[in-house]
């Protein structure tokens, strides 16, 4: 294939190597095995920036678990902060149970934060939120997530699930999207 262009040619600067990632997923399996052993909770994958960082995750918990998916976003324009808009819902019964929720990243936390409140309502035992990635910088209300893998800085980036218009989420590390190919930052 001569000519064709990489998507690599796209990033500005690798922030998060692949390395790092393991590192990262082994360490965040680790302590949901520390907590969750014993519970077989509901582990729930935010769709679709999150299908690559679950998928690695689930792999390396090995205890009884239940997994399902999520297709959550929050109003874009809404005048009510952290109204949400469930796409797909989860098809499982939720009651009782102990649910983690499995997302990329966390950097305004209002998706995450309603998709909680509304877990909350099913008459769940707990609900717990997993990132990968935290922007903590970006952060519009007050929500923490409860494991955290890495902390990064406001930068616009994609790989390992997260993308630009759909494209670069099969980048097998996380990297700096180059300025000149969006108009605004705000992921």
């Amino acid at each position: 294939m001569s000519g064709s262009r990489s998507i690599r040619d796209d990033i500005e600067t690798v922030l998060v190597t692949q390395q790092q990632i393991d590192d990262a997923v082994g360490d965040l399996a680790s302590r949901l095995t520390e907590v969750f052993a014993d519970r077989n909770p509901i582990l729930i994958g935010a769709l679709k920036g999150a299908f690559i960082f679950f998928a690695d995750l689930v792999r390396r918990l090995d205890f009884p678990l239940e997994i399902d998916f999520v297709v959550a976003r929050s109003y874009g324009n809404s005048t009510v902060p952290g109204c949400i808009d469930i796409t797909t819902d989860v098809s499982c019964d939720l009651t009782g149970r102990h649910v983690v929720v499995i997302d990329d990243i966390v950097d305004t936390g209002q998706t995450l934060k309603a998709l909680v409140a509304v877990l909350e309502e099913r008459d769940v035992a707990s609900v717990h939120t997993c990132c990968l990635l935290d922007k903590p910088e970006r952060r519009r209300c007050d929500f923490q997530p409860d494991y955290v893998g890495i902390v990064i800085p406001d930068y616009f980036v994609v790989g390992y699930g997260l993308d630009f218009s759909g494209h670069h989420r099969n980048l097998p590390f996380v990297g700096v999207l180059r300025p000149e190919l969006y108009s605004s930052s705000d992921q």
